[in-house]
């Protein structure tokens, strides 16, 4: 069985449509939402879909207690604003049966019009032959390779390339065909340029021992605006 895993704060604009497909898919699976005591009512509409654990915010926080109560022998991990394709699990089912292979992720497409997504899409693209892939592409691992690596780190950022990087290093890693559907808020809110050009640095950074507590404050956390004013007006306020 999969254990589906989706750490939330914040996010009752988009985790119904984002449960609703990941429910709607076929295979094998449970869902686990794992909030980070968000002041919206991200827990409660998720409540009406699945199984709901409380902690303390943090992505990678989340997601190891998330880990911590699945049943799953595989857990893939999601974000809240991704949409899952309906024969995504089989394919994960499909690539699992084979032993050799300890985890991977997805392909991803980023939705809007334009060129704008064709070239985050192709971007990804690129450095996913690189073996560069991040917690945006649902990453998914074998329960107990999960553990041998002792889950994700208690990083303030990267902390899912920071467990990329290793899983990759633990044995052979797949990508699969099927594409999640990715928002793309991020460059929507601060445009494609300083989007990109953020990224790259902080990327640099890293890899050069910056800390990653350092680099968070540059990297604020995006969430999609509902159509709702209600919606619009809580997220608002919690920029504010």
């Amino acid at each position: 069985m999969v254990s589906i895993i989706i750490p939330t704060f914040n996010e009752q604009a988009c985790i119904q449509q984002m449960l609703e497909a990941v429910l709607a898919a076929d295979g094998d699976f449970e869902v686990i939402i794992v909030d980070g005591q968000s002041g919206d009512k991200t827990a409660a509409i998720a409540a009406r879909f699945c199984r709901v654990l409380t902690s303390e915010r943090g992505r990678a926080v989340q997601m190891n207690r998330g880990a911590e109560e699945a049943g799953g022998d595989v857990l893939l991990f999601l974000h809240a604003d991704v949409v899952l394709p309906a024969r995504a699990i089989i394919a994960l089912e499909k690539a699992m049966q084979n032993p050799s292979i300890v985890g991977g992720n997805f392909d991803i497409v980023f939705e809007g019009e334009g060129w704008v997504p064709r070239v985050f899409t192709r971007f990804n693209r690129w450095r996913q032959a690189f073996g560069v892939f991040y917690g945006d592409s649902g990453i998914f691992v074998r329960r107990e390779i999960f553990q041998q690596l002792g889950g994700y780190r208690a990083l303030s950022l990267m902390e899912d390339y920071d467990f990329a990087r290793r899983l990759v290093k633990t044995g052979r890693t797949v990508c699969l065909k099927e594409a999640l559907r990715v928002s793309g808020r991020r460059w929507e809110e601060h445009g494609l340029l300083p989007t990109l050009v953020t990224w790259f640095v902080l990327h640099t950074l890293y890899l050069f021992g910056i800390p990653a507590r350092y680099l968070a404050p540059f990297y604020p956390a995006i969430r999609r605006r509902g159509k709702s004013e209600e919606t619009q007006e809580s997220i608002r306020a919690e920029e504010r």
